[in-house]
């Protein structure tokens, strides 16, 4: 490992932490084994009053109040995700194009001010932005700077091939240290990147009447590439994929049992795509849903981005798996098979296609019922899942054909399409027990068989601004093209079979 510099001049204050660099390989096919537990515990109040007039020039009431009890506020974890729209991108004239925020400094210069005035108004434990400006010096020192002074310890990630922006994570000093950093370079068509940060927290949670513990986490940040079109869909699959396989790979490299996961970002995706399904199926859930008691298909009750076509959706995302049974979650591998066929099925359906007449649709001629491994191949490339750079491998198509090919008999028929289409999704694992910290054990209940852990349960959560909560995006947000997400977990105790 070496050194890691902030890129910054030698004048400013730098930060000096250890990091490791991982080029991610194009796949692989380990199983995924997911054992999570307690996030570290923060008492930071989150505090939203009077920033909606006061940062983005507006005069309606200030945004919605998310305050913590002092009563709680030692055992709780704040935690915020903001794509904050970096100036190369950013369009200043409709009319044209070509001129972006990043040739006028003034410009610039004050919005990313008044995005630090919210961050810091927030107080929240963890900071997970996406497409800062990594490539501007003076942009980057004021980012470190502030959130330096204000008890941050920084980490900051560019994309690869020169793009110009990147990601960049905060983590308060003063109630979590360092344990690891990597980087993980998707070395992919979409030159993606993700940080991972391993964390311990500074105070001790009480585990049980004999047990205090030092509880730790793994918090990742991550932009996943843009769906431009639909073949794309399967290059976002591959992104999750190498983040939850590295994971487990990290996990299993140190020796690390029930850790808890955190992931932060952009998904560039709503509740209705594949990536969320897919995350869904290995035992995440989204906080922001499951504070407002929303279900999976409740994907029009919220927004969070406004994107370069106009249109609106909830693509920002902080995700939380807890403490679960390894048997009780699919292998990585059997969900991703899953996905794919996922993709096979929406396209069909996208075609109007009833389920009777896929073969017809997908093979080589109108009166097919059955597919051969070569018309199985060429169905694949119909689909945009083959033929292209960020396509399928040969090792990737031969796994799906002998998944689809039950009984082994050298053809893909109907029934065996029906057991592809009928795959359901399985949600988060029911075989843990919560209960609150300050809950007491029932009196005489057997435990022998069971594991005692702490886990998260999401509090609060609130969007910024408060219109996004709504399902509405206001003419008058400058901010950014998305709305900053903040939810807030406290401690649950669980006991996992």
């Amino acid at each position: 490992m070496q050194s890691y510099h902030h890129n910054r001049s030698s004048s400013s204050r730098r930060s000096i932490v250890q990091r490791s660099r991982f080029i991610l390989p194009c796949f692989s096919s380990s199983p995924l084994s997911l054992f999570v537990v307690l996030a570290a515990a923060v008492p930071f109040p989150i505090y939203f009053s009077g920033l909606l007039s006061s940062l983005s020039g507006r005069n309606n009431k200030a945004a919605s109040t998310m305050r913590v009890n002092s009563n709680i506020a030692s055992t709780n974890i704040t935690c915020t995700t903001f794509n904050v729209l970096a100036p190369i991108y950013k369009r200043v004239d409709q009319q044209n194009q070509s001129i972006r925020e990043s040739q006028f400094p003034a410009l610039w210069f004050t919005r990313n001010q008044k995005i630090l005035d919210l961050l810091l108004n927030q107080r929240s434990s963890v900071i997970s932005l996406q497409e800062v400006w990594v490539g501007n010096e003076e942009l980057v020192n004021m980012y470190h700077d502030r959130l330096a002074s204000a008890g941050y310890t920084t980490f900051q990630l560019a994309r690869t091939n020169a793009r110009g922006d990147g990601l960049l994570t905060a983590i308060h000093k003063d109630y979590f240290k360092l344990v690891n950093y990597r980087e993980l370079l998707f070395n992919d068509f979409g030159d993606r990147v993700a940080q991972l940060l391993h964390v311990k927290s500074i105070f001790p949670f009480p585990l049980n009447e004999n047990q205090d513990v030092q509880q730790e986490v793994l918090i990742v940040n991550t932009h996943l590439l843009f769906p431009h079109d639909s073949s794309l869909s399967l290059a976002r699959l591959h992104q999750v994929y190498k983040i939850l396989e590295y994971l487990e790979a990290y996990q299993k490299e140190n020796k690390l049992t029930h850790m808890p996961i955190i992931l932060c970002g952009d998904w560039n995706g709503s509740k209705r795509g594949h990536v969320y399904k897919f995350l869904r199926s290995q035992g995440f859930i989204s906080s922001y849903d499951v504070a407002h008691q929303y279900t999976d298909s409740d994907a029009h009750r919220w927004v969070s981005h406004r994107n370069h076509r106009g249109n609106i959706c909830g693509v920002d995302f902080i995700w939380l798996c807890n403490p679960t049974s390894s048997n009780s979650r699919k292998p990585l591998r059997t969900s991703w098979v899953e996905a794919v066929f996922s993709i096979i099925k929406y396209q069909v359906q996208k075609a109007s296609i009833a389920e009777d007449k896929a073969f017809a649709f997908l093979g080589e001629n109108n009166h097919s019922d059955s597919l051969t491994y070569s018309g199985f191949c060429q169905a694949l490339q119909k689909v945009n899942l083959t033929g292209m750079p960020h396509g399928l491998s040969f090792q990737e198509t031969k796994e799906l054909w002998d998944r689809a090919d039950v009984d082994g008999n050298g053809v893909f028929d109907y029934e065996e399409l029906k057991k592809m289409w009928n795959m359901t999704v399985m949600v988060q694992s029911e075989n843990c027990k919560g209960s609150m910290m300050e809950s007491k054990k029932e009196e005489g209940e057997d435990k022998e068989e069971e594991e005692e852990a702490i886990g998260l349960k999401v509090k609060k959560a609130v969007l910024f601004p408060e219109e996004a909560e709504k399902g509405m995006w206001p003419e008058n947000y400058n901010l950014s093209d998305h709305a900053c997400l903040t939810v807030q977990f406290s401690p649950v105790k669980v006991l996992c079979s």
